[in-house]
């Protein structure tokens, strides 16, 4: 049954003030047992070239996306060994019937923020 929602993510890496390219995002649904839905790569302007968790697809709960910020940091030579910060988790819950929701991550080597984007 389809709902009128869907998930879709971008990053932007604030150390270089450019989008976050080739990162790979990783989305669980956490409930009601943990189970692996898709995992992606960022594309050249640092968005999901497809949705996420698409329309038809779409089931309200509790999901993580996961986004693997250490190894794009160190191919740039710009994270510690070992990095600060390796995969970043963000814990979400998505409900039916809510539009679009958009989970832009702005992160560098040693810190990370997140929001609801449109």
């Amino acid at each position: 049954m389809a709902h009128d929602s869907y998930l879709s993510t971008h990053i932007l890496d604030t150390a270089r003030g450019r989008p976050g390219a080739g990162i790979t995002v990783d989305l669980w649904r956490l409930e009601p047992d943990p189970a692996h839905i898709i995992t992606t790569v960022t594309t050249k302007d640092g968005r999901n070239a497809e949705p996420l968790l698409p329309e038809a697809g779409f089931v309200p709960g509790r999901y993580e996306l996961r986004f693997h910020v250490g190894a794009y940091f160190a191919a740039a030579g710009l994270a510690s060994d070992p990095p600060y910060l390796d995969v970043v988790p963000v814990r979400i819950h998505l409900a039916a019937g809510q539009g679009h929701y958009h989970v832009p991550l702005l992160c560098a080597p040693f810190s990370y923020t997140t929001y609801r984007g449109s």
